[in-house]
Order: structure tokens, then sequence, then C-alpha cells
């Protein structure tokens, strides 16, 4: 006996990458139409919705405790400070407004450019208030901000005096006592003494100490109060039409992209719609033979129109050479592509007329075949319900629907053998199921399937190598060609091998 060792299949991912992006992809139209919609509602906002005129003004503001390392804490507490009620209450008082402090702290914001440097930026009803505002909010804070320094400076200043003077009272206590002298005289009295006196120096150096800082303090005030000042004077902001209508369409373009890119992929994952041919040929359990690339209404090319042409003609010799080779009727069931159906049949028809009559069983809902638009010279069609009538020496090309809604129980009289027609992204994954069960119950073959408007960059493989010939509820035996005695020939399915217990090896 033979020793095989099975690998076990590879499990599907989760999500499939390729698929998702070929899905995406297929859905431009709706991402597109989002992208252009974002584009022409941003530029149409920045014409309707002008910006309210703005001024802006520069403030520089100058720290006791700036430091070279600072990482912007004092500029950060400035532009809140900015936006309380105090300093817009001093600003309207300056403007002699009524208006509410609150509501006024809606029209302005402050921003922190560097360490030292703040901009203050206005709106108003026009350009001359926008500026005044501007201009109050800047003095309102520059006069806030000096008045809270020269209050802390003389807060400190104060304190030191306050020390210096308790530090007086301490060294007149002590030349009091040096003056009044010693009562006795000797040793102790020596050490005391010059205890008092060196008392007395240290005294005098820190009242000189408190003096000195108390000095520094209010001197340091006047430089914090001429550094803090309005460097760039309050200006009204031009807005330019074009430049914000274009930036307007370039937000809303990118906007509109991404949201239809998130809409489609999110709605191709939900729909879950095979567009791939491996999936479509595994959901379906057959083989592709065939593709025919959708051709555009508007497209008026020549190299286009050949292009089709010459794909419709080696989709008509595939499908002629393997309706030859099956002595059962074949029929054609679409599946989201009943114009294209219609006309593979009328082409294969005329392929199939050089070997004999043929006749077309139609079975499609609104009879496209019976519309007047096919050629007098043409082969014969005939619909469903007289398909009985058609004589077994013409040869019988079937054109049925999978579509949902459609009536199962008629294919079998469409033909007993079936080539799929379908849409790419047509049909979700249960629905190409479906098909498959339903035709595998009726006991109808797949030769293979047909793929309209196929990804033009799928490289993936439609052939079911190692995979059912069947549906996974068909039958073992399926009714093939007629031999030369007449009667039908069986053909099974290779079952597969059965692992016997406990051992490696294989009973076939």
């Amino acid at each position: 006996m033979t020793t095989h060792t099975t690998s076990e299949p590879a499990a599907a991912p989760l999500l499939d990458l390729q698929a998702l992006v070929v899905a995406v992809r297929r859905r431009r139209r709706l991402w597109s139409a989002l992208a252009l919609l974002g584009l022409l509602v941003g530029a149409a906002l920045a014409v309707l919705m002008p910006p309210p005129p703005s001024a802006m003004a520069k403030v520089y503001v100058v720290h006791k405790d700036d430091q070279p390392n600072d990482t912007g804490t004092l500029i950060r507490t400035d532009v809140e400070l900015l936006g309380t009620t105090r300093i817009a209450g001093k600003a309207l008082e300056a403007l002699n407004s009524r208006e509410n402090p609150e509501d006024f702290m809606r029209d302005y914001r402050g921003t922190g450019l560097t360490n030292n440097l703040l901009q203050i930026d206005v709106a108003g009803t026009s350009d001359a208030e926008a500026v005044a505002r501007a201009k109050a909010l800047a003095d309102a804070f520059v006069a806030d901000h000096v008045r809270r320094m020269q209050e802390a400076a003389k807060a400190e200043a104060k304190a030191l005096l306050d020390q210096r003077d308790r530090m007086r009272k301490e060294l007149a206590e002590v030349n009091r006592e040096i003056g009044d002298g010693p009562p006795e005289s000797g040793p102790k009295a020596s050490a005391s003494v010059e205890s008092l006196f060196a008392r007395r120096a240290e005294l005098t150096s820190r009242v000189a100490d408190f003096d000195q800082r108390a000095e520094e303090a209010r001197m340091g005030t006047p430089q914090l109060v001429a550094g803090t000042q309005i460097v760039d004077a309050p200006r009204a902001v031009r807005h330019s039409l074009p430049k914000a209508a274009a930036t307007n369409a370039a937000i809303g373009l990118v906007l509109g992209l991404v949201i239809g890119l998130a809409l489609a992929a999110v709605g191709t994952v939900v729909a879950d719609r095979p567009v791939l041919r491996r999936e479509i040929s595994a959901n379906l359990g057959a083989s592709v033979i065939a593709e025919l690339p959708r051709t555009p209404r508007l497209t008026l090319g020549l190299w286009h129109r050949r292009r089709t042409r010459e794909a419709r003609a080696r989709l008509t010799t595939t499908l002629a050479r393997t309706v030859r080779g099956s002595a059962e009727p074949v029929a054609l069931l679409e599946l989201g592509c009943a114009r294209s159906a219609s006309t593979i049949a009328l082409g294969l028809a005329d392929a199939l007329a050089e070997d004999g009559p043929v006749v077309i069983v139609d079975g499609l809902p609104g009879l496209p075949l019976a519309d007047g638009r096919r050629k007098p010279e043409g082969p014969a069609v005939v619909s469903g319900e007289r398909a009985a009538t058609v004589p077994d020496r013409m040869r019988r090309i079937g054109v049925g629907s999978v579509a949902p809604g459609s009536a199962w129980t008629d294919l079998r009289h469409l033909g007993s053998r079936a080539v799929l027609v379908v849409r790419a992204g047509h049909g979700n994954a249960a629905w190409l199921h479906t098909v498959a069960r339903q035709l595998a119950d009726l006991h109808i073959p797949v030769i293979g399937v047909v793929l309209i408007d196929p990804d033009p960059r799928d490289r993936t493989d439609g052939t079911l190598w190692d995979g059912p010939h069947t549906a996974l509820r068909g039958q073992n035996e399926w009714p093939a060609r007629q031999n030369g005695t007449g009667r039908l020939r069986t053909e099974r399915r290779s079952m597969p091998a059965v692992r016997v217990p406990d051992s490696d090896q294989e009973a076939p």
C-alpha cells in the first residue's frame, strides 16, 4: 500500500483584503460622487458663507519668571487670562458697549505664537469695528498684565520692608543693651558684650540686605511694564475668496473621499458580493470558462468596439466548443445580466447554425429575445411554454434566469446542462450558494461560468482544481452524454481517501 500524507486546507481569512480592494475599486462611482459632492459643497460654503470681518493684533508679553527652557506654560496662562470676563469687560468699557462679556468672548480668541508673543484675533460686523475691538482687547490685556506685575512687585517689596522693620526693632533692642553695659565686670560680662556686638553686626547686615532686595523689587517693575507692549498694531485681516474656496474645496474633497471609501468598504463587507473569479467559482462550485468585459454605453471609440467584438468572438467560440461536446440541451442561466445572456445566446446560435437547425428557448422575464431587435434570418426563438414542441432533431439552446424570484421548476425545460452567465459583484455569496444547491437538486450539472464585467486586474484562478464539480447537495451520479448503445452513461465523482483509524495509511 502507498502511504499518502494529506495536508489540512488553509483556513479562510476573516477579511480578504484583495477582494475588499477590488470591490471598493468597482464602487468607484460611489466614492467619486461623494468626493465630487464634498468638493462642490466646500467651494459653495466659501462663496455663500464667507468669514466675518476680523482683525488681528500681536502683543509682546514679558514675564518675571521667563526661562529659556520654558515649555510655553506662561504664554498659555496669558491666553486663558485673555478669555476671562474681566478683560472682556474692560475692553467693552473702553468701547462704551453694553454687550454681555460672555457673548463678546465668543468673538475673539488668543493664540500663543512663542513664549512671549500673543496673537489676538477678533471678529466684528465690519473691519472698523473689528479693529477697534482688537485695540481695546490688546490695551485691556496689557493694562491688566502691567497691573498684576505692579501689584506683585508691591506685595514683594512690602513683605521685604516689613521684614526689615522687624530686624530694625531687634537691632534697636540690641543697641540699647549694649548702651546700658553689663552691671559687673569679669570674663562672663566680656563674653556677653562680644555676643551683643556680633548680633548687632548680623542684624545690621540683614537690614541692609532687605533694603537692597526691596529696592530691586521696585526697580524690576518698570522693566516689565516697559517690555509688555503691542508690537503689531491692530489691523483688518483680508480674506481671499479664491484661496478660501480652494482650501474649503480641498477639505471637502478629502472628507468626501474618505467617507465614500468608508461607506464602500463597509457596504462591501456587509453585502458580501463576490467579485473575484476564485470566489465566484468556489461559491457556485463550477469553473470560470470565459469572461466578457462590460462595454460602457457612452463608449464610441473604435478601439473599444473592436476589443468588445474580439472578446465576444472568443466567448462564442469557447461556448460553441463546449455545447458541441454535450449531447444534452444546454441552457444559459443569467444572474444580473439578462441582456448580455440574450446577446450571447444569439451569437452562440449563429455559430451553431452551421451544424444544423438551432432553436432558442426563451425563458427570460420580459422576453428580451422576442422584442423584434434580432435578425430576421437569425435562429428561431420560442417561449418557455412551447419548449416541448421543439423537434428532437433541432439543437436547443435555453436562456433563463436564476435571479431571486425565478421559477426553479421551469429550468429543466430549458436544458439538462447549464452554463451560468453571472455578473461579477451582483449576487451575494448566500444567493450563489442557493443557485448551486437548487441546480444540484434539479440534477442540472453546471458546465462552467461565464463572468460578465470582471475586474480587469483580477489575477486569481477561477478553476476548481481540487473542489467538487457540483454543489454540495448534489448527487454523486449525473447523466452524461449518450454512448453508442443509446443508454445514458453515468459519471461518478471520485471519493476522498478514507483514513484508517490509528494508522498513517490511507485506504482508497
